[in-house]
């Protein structure tokens, strides 16, 4: 038989295969990835980032980013396999993050797949798993997580090309790091383990977005509340007075794994009891809570910004972003937990002394899911007062965790 033949043979055998075979569609074309998204002006809701997941707007070295990651508003940044410790913090100004690492990187990286230990009051930079690729019109923020911020954990991310921290330009494409610097604890850290998060924001091409219209019960400034609320349980009660916040313990010997939620409190924290007033000491941590009482519509988010520089040489908070329903599934709202630092000389902060103000941000469209239990959220649908991070357990017979 000819060569011709035994191919004519062979193609009529594989069309009989083809045409026995079940009928199965064809595969789905790639979606196409925008130069500009055509979405509203305002924050991408929790659909809409997996919509930036579907076109290649955000990218993932994970298997897949977990149901858990999402958000409202806002999505989980996962740490990546290696932690590089650094001789300082840096902006790789006209090069790259990786450039600019080796340079400053002061050993080869900690394995932290099966978690590694970062020393407190030492900088590491650690890759995220996730990178992106923003259209024209997209812009990018980040910041730590609440429980990263109720833990004392500083993180910002650091992006190429970037003389800015946690600001990322539209149009950028790249990989995103993480500096960590742990100032109280000693750590543990797992790769996949998130620290902070990342929202999208829609810029508005006109240039002139006028602030989002507020409830009558939105509150637009923050004040510290040291002494009980008659909300709290067991006020009246000799016996059931509560911490109104918790001081970091200084020269604490413990090791705060990450991954744990069984961390006995007491190894890491002094209780503050109800008073007047609280002197805090220079570069000393602590949890304190507002008076006011926060419930965030669905159609918008919220930011936590410093108040007025000069009513006070302190920083407020570390965390600060609030996603849509955070405070909703409780009637009168949650208070709002202010990770607060003095800085040079003690402070005295007063009951109700005013410390923060809110910057409430409209949604880009409604959120398929608000804030809470059902979105896998461990903040913002119990009572405040139990304002340690996740990682601890109850101090007392008194749950002080949501």
């Amino acid at each position: 038989m000819s060569e011709v033949a035994d191919v004519a043979q062979e193609v009529e055998r594989a069309d009989g295969e083809q045409a026995a075979a079940p009928w199965r569609p064809p595969p789905p074309s790639a979606p196409v990835w925008p130069e500009a998204w055509d979405l509203p002006p305002g924050v991408v809701p929790r659909q809409g980032l997996r919509e930036a997941e579907r076109l290649g707007i955000l990218t993932t070295s994970a298997v897949e980013i977990p149901e858990s990651g999402f958000q409202p508003a806002s999505l989980d940044l996962l740490l990546g396999p290696t932690a590089y410790r650094i001789g300082s913090s840096f902006l790789p100004g006209d090069q790259t993050v990786k450039d600019r690492l080796g340079d400053l990187q002061i050993d080869k990286g900690i394995d932290i797949r099966s978690g590694g230990i970062l020393e407190p009051k030492r900088p590491y930079l650690i890759p995220l798993m996730e990178g992106l690729r923003l259209p024209r019109n997209v812009r990018a923020f980040t910041n730590p997580k609440s429980s990263t911020g109720r833990v004392d954990i500083f993180t910002r991310v650091v992006t190429d090309y970037s003389h800015r921290f946690d600001d990322i330009a539209p149009g950028y494409e790249g990989a995103l790091w993480l500096e960590v610097f742990s100032r109280s604890f000693l750590v543990k850290v797992h790769a996949g383990t998130a620290l902070n998060q990342l929202r999208f924001i829609v810029e508005d091409p006109s240039g002139s977005a006028e602030p989002p219209p507020l409830p009558p019960s939105a509150s637009e400034t923050l004040s510290i509340q040291l002494r009980q609320s008659p909300d709290d349980p067991g006020v009246g009660v000799e016996e059931a007075v509560l911490p109104v916040g918790f001081k970091a313990k200084r020269n604490n010997s413990g090791l705060l794994d990450l991954a744990r939620r069984d961390h006995d409190p007491r190894e890491f924290w002094e209780p503050i009891w109800p008073a007047n007033q609280l002197v805090l000491e220079p570069e000393e941590f602590y949890l304190l809570r507002s008076r006011e009482q926060i419930a965030i519509p669905p159609e918008l988010a919220a930011e936590m910004v410093p108040f007025d520089a000069t009513s006070g040489e302190l920083r407020t908070h570390y965390a600060g972003f609030f996603d849509p329903g955070f405070g909703a599934a409780v009637p009168s709202g949650l208070p709002a937990v202010l990770e607060v630092r003095a800085h040079d000389v003690p402070f005295m902060l007063e009951d109700g002394q005013e410390v923060a103000r809110f910057r409430y941000q409209r949604l880009a469209g409604p959120p398929d899911r608000l804030y809470g239990r059902e979105a896998g959220s461990h903040y913002g649908d119990e009572r405040q007062w139990r304002f340690l991070s996740k990682h601890f357990r109850s101090w007392g017979q008194l749950p002080l965790r949501f």
